[in-house]
């Protein structure tokens, strides 16, 4: 493991969904950061039986007074020593809040030594149009993202937080500077996103990142690359856990005093293509392309496991064949250790 990521040990809070079965939220997340050496400590905001996209489940999302209680646990046993935080889906706004405080509190634990914390947030409220949570969470996050180092809201979520509409790439990226603008958020990454443009081509979709200048202007870079035609849930949440350790490896090996930056903030004159966040989003892609490459791969040899248990009218029921399709499209991370750790495509940003 020591060759595959020469890293500084990482102990990551991260603060999420967990399910019973299948891969999202913290599922994911410790999963992932485990397999590349980090410790991770799991503070989990709901407990499911399966995500939601199979359309039923069951199980209970935690208040913000046990988020708070939880965290405490940590503290009194001094188990709250942080290198990062990685925050994902949060039930309500009050639980949002409470996160926040932690965020905080972790920061103005390390604030004496620069560099020493970081917290990538990823604002989950919804997608493709819809929000997945009460309304009143928008305005939570927007007074929150300000204390966060790198926010990875996807295309989406990037209009919620910025208050303007994204069309077409030019509205996408005032979005992200008016984010730097309003927010001082250092490190942005839009994920997931589908606009046609010049350089995209057909069934291909883009990550746009930037790194904010001293002056807050953006330093945006875009990486295209081929989408899978089918829906996988999980995919955000992948991205996020991955974009943890790839930074932290990406600052580790940058050149100059970057890790002991606030924020791990670029000099002004490293290019966009150069900067830690386009080095490390460009890693997780690969990571993530060839795993759900697999994912897909496999799909059919799932759904024939499970239909072959299943009895004649069930296969042809409308909601039974969603279920078995929804398992089968259950991220496939265990037997794919190696797309993890040390993927072999290549992506490669762009400056815009």
């Amino acid at each position: 493991m020591a060759n595959a990521l020469p890293v500084p040990d990482t102990r990551v809070l991260a603060v999420a969904s967990h399910v019973v079965s299948g891969y999202v939220g913290n599922k994911i997340a410790v999963f992932v950061l485990q397999s590349l050496g980090c410790d991770v400590a799991a503070l989990n905001t709901v407990q499911f039986s399966n995500h939601t996209g199979y359309r039923q489940w069951k199980g209970t999302k935690v208040s913000a007074q046990e988020i708070k209680d939880l965290y405490d646990g940590l503290k009194q046993s001094y188990l709250d020593d942080f290198d990062m935080m990685l925050s994902g889906y949060i039930p309500g706004a009050e639980a949002v809040d409470a996160v926040g405080a932690i965020g905080r509190e972790l920061q103005e634990k390390s604030k004496g030594i620069p560099g020493k914390f970081f917290w990538v947030l990823d604002p989950v409220m919804g997608d493709n149009g819809r929000l997945y949570v009460a309304e009143d969470v928008v305005p939570a996050y927007r007074s929150l993202i300000h204390h966060a180092d790198l926010i990875l809201p996807n295309q989406f979520e990037a209009e919620l937080l910025s208050e303007a509409k994204i069309v077409d790439m030019d509205s996408l990226t005032n979005a992200i500077q008016l984010m730097h603008d309003k927010f001082k958020v250092p490190h942005i990454v839009i994920t997931s996103v589908n606009l046609d443009a010049p350089d995209q081509p057909p069934s291909h979709l883009s990550v746009i990142g930037s790194s904010m200048t001293s002056t807050g202007k953006a330093r945006l870079f875009k990486i295209v690359f081929p989408s899978i035609d089918c829906y996988f849930s999980g995919t955000g949440d992948m991205f996020a856990a991955l974009m943890v350790i790839r930074m932290r490896e990406a600052v580790h090996h940058a050149s100059g005093e970057v890790r002991f930056t606030p924020s791990w903030l670029s000099d002004d004159s490293i290019p966009a293509v150069e900067l830690p966040l386009a080095k490390a989003a460009e890693k997780v892609l690969a990571s993530m392309h060839e795993v759900l490459s697999k994912t897909s791969k496999g799909m059919t040899k799932v759904v024939d496991r499970t239909t072959d248990d299943m009895a004649p009218e069930d296969r042809v029921d409308d909601k039974k064949v969603h279920l078995v399709r929804s398992k089968a499209a259950e991220l496939q991370l265990v037997r794919n250790l190696d797309c993890l750790r040390s993927p072999s495509t290549q992506f490669h940003a762009k400056a815009m």
